[in-house]
């Protein structure tokens, strides 16, 4: 099995294993404020057959005052076995926005030390567009004993990246639009700077997805880190705004078999705040 597949599904293959009793399905919509969308409105309204929603801001660390970061695996554990997300399942992710926050939602799991997770290529729209069931309401399953076991490796802090600043050691790559990381365009959360860490570079996490929101091929998204001048033999760190959008590089990595990179779970919204003294460089 390739590492595409080993972290990511089709359409085709979801709908034959939509009964499959080793397989959850957990719909992980989520969208920036600015869209004025209600992601659980909208699963109530309509979501893929036997899945559950995962609410990305519920299921986080509630005592930081940054969004969505990554909760402790108590905490985790517990929301997970209340869900029926539990140990030796196959757990599928998928949004409504095609891809998006579901990578977000891939890289907790697989940082929380879940062996079998995968993303649905092209989410909700593609499953709509090819006339797949849906269901309405809501879907509770029953509980199942969850074990998360945090890997530490997949996750950076603030204090790692003031280093990396000075070392160089991991390159960072943010996957924010062009216009932000230049300091072109104003951030979406006051009281934040805009520019880029130094040193980083700017992938656009769009650059990674066809028209369909599916994620290219595999030789196309190696060409994408390959043009931006990213060394895939040397270790990665993925950032974004708030650290969804940095699991898309992070999904992108993994699909053509690079697996030394970690996340920035801060991003930018911690960074690119006015009250730290970190460096900013903008154009």
């Amino acid at each position: 099995m390739t590492s595409r597949d080993q972290n990511l599904v089709s359409t085709e293959w979801l709908e034959d294993h939509l009964d499959a009793p080793d397989v959850i399905i957990l719909d992980a919509s989520w969208y920036l404020p600015t869209e004025e969308r209600d992601a659980q409105a909208e699963y109530r309204q309509e979501h893929i057959p036997g899945a559950v929603f995962f609410d990305i801001d519920a299921h986080s660390d509630r005592s930081s005052d940054l969004p969505h970061m990554l909760p402790n695996t108590v905490a985790f554990s517990s929301a997970m076995r209340k869900l029926g997300v539990g140990d030796g399942q196959k757990i599928v992710i998928y949004d409504g926005a095609g891809l998006f926050s579901a990578a977000r939602v891939w890289w907790t799991f697989k940082t929380m030390g879940a062996s079998d997770v995968v993303v649905l290529d092209g989410g909700l729209p593609k499953w709509k567009a090819e006339g797949r069931a849906l269901d309405s309401g809501t879907e509770k399953k029953m509980e199942r004993h969850f074990t998360a076991r945090l890997d530490h490796g997949r996750v950076r802090d603030l204090g790692e990246m003031k280093r990396n600043v000075e070392t160089t050691r991991e390159q960072v790559i943010d996957a924010r639009p062009a216009a932000r990381f230049k300091g072109e365009a104003a951030e979406p959360r006051p009281n934040t700077r805009s520019g880029h860490m130094p040193g980083s570079i700017n992938i656009p996490f769009n650059l990674l997805l066809d028209d369909q929101r599916c994620f290219k091929s595999n030789a196309d998204i190696k060409a994408v880190f390959d043009g931006a001048g990213v060394d895939l033999s040397r270790p990665i760190t993925a950032s974004c705004g708030s650290g969804v959008t940095a699991a898309v590089l992070a999904l992108g990595l993994e699909l053509i078999g690079i697996d030394s990179y970690g996340l920035y779970d801060g991003s930018w919204s911690e960074w690119g705040q006015d009250n730290l003294d970190t460096p900013v460089v903008t154009g």
